[in-house]
């Protein structure tokens, strides 16, 4: 839960700096700073990729994860709902509380950077993935905060129940998971964070969120590996 505490931190102090100026930040500030998240999340992602111990298992991982969340139409159905959510609520909610809390929640809850980071730190306690978003969600608050008010600082309490409820049922499984699985699992997330460096760069658009099926197929792959 370490990272999704940091996670919280941030997006409250954001929201704080946010309604302290009450402007956005400039864009040559920003892009330089989503530019430079953009690179450590590559190191990040690379850093992961490099713990395997089979890369064929992480091949298959992603080829068949893809194909699983591409026929699944992941990334198309989690935008749809976020419209839909934002669209019913800003029906029914015309106050800037509630404009600034259902504008963030999907923001920050609603990407695979939330899973993926969530499952690395309830599987192995590492929240690198986690510190890398809070850090990008706290630059994102302050924009938010000083446009849409203090009620950004209110998703902060759908982080912890998102990503802590994510951390919470890895901690919970990974008793019954083997090292191996659990390596190959991580190998694999971080070609994904590697996929979300390489979107946030502007280099090309990468379907992540298509692709967290290859997760849980990397568990299947790793234990089956141990058996031949």
């Amino acid at each position: 839960m370490t990272g999704t505490a940091i996670n919280v931190g941030t997006v409250i102090a954001g929201t704080v700096v946010g309604l302290a100026l009450r402007r956005k930040m400039p864009d040559r500030i920003s892009h330089t700073v989503v530019q430079g998240i953009g690179v450590f999340t590559l190191f990040i992602g690379m850093s992961m990729a490099l713990e395997t111990k089979n890369v064929l298992v992480v091949l298959f991982s992603m080829a068949i994860g893809s194909v699983i969340g591409t026929a699944m139409d992941i990334e198309g159905w989690l935008e749809r709902t976020a419209s839909r959510l934002e669209a019913r609520f800003a029906r029914r909610e015309s106050g800037g509380l509630a404009r600034g809390f259902i504008a963030a929640s999907l923001l920050f809850c609603v990407g695979p950077m939330a899973v993926l980071g969530s499952i690395q730190d309830g599987l192995t306690g590492d929240y690198r993935i986690l510190v890398t978003k809070a850090i990008m969600d706290g630059f994102c608050s302050i924009a938010f905060a000083a446009t849409l008010g203090a009620g950004v600082a209110l998703s902060a309490a759908a982080i912890l129940i998102y990503q802590g409820g994510l951390t919470l049922a890895a901690t919970a499984i990974k008793g019954f998971l083997t090292d191996a699985a659990v390596r190959e699992m991580t190998a694999t997330g971080g070609l994904l964070i590697v996929g979300i460096g390489v979107d946030m760069l502007g280099i090309k658009k990468i379907h992540v969120a298509n692709m967290l099926p290859a997760i849980a197929v990397a568990l299947v792959l790793a234990r089956l590996a141990l058996k031949l």
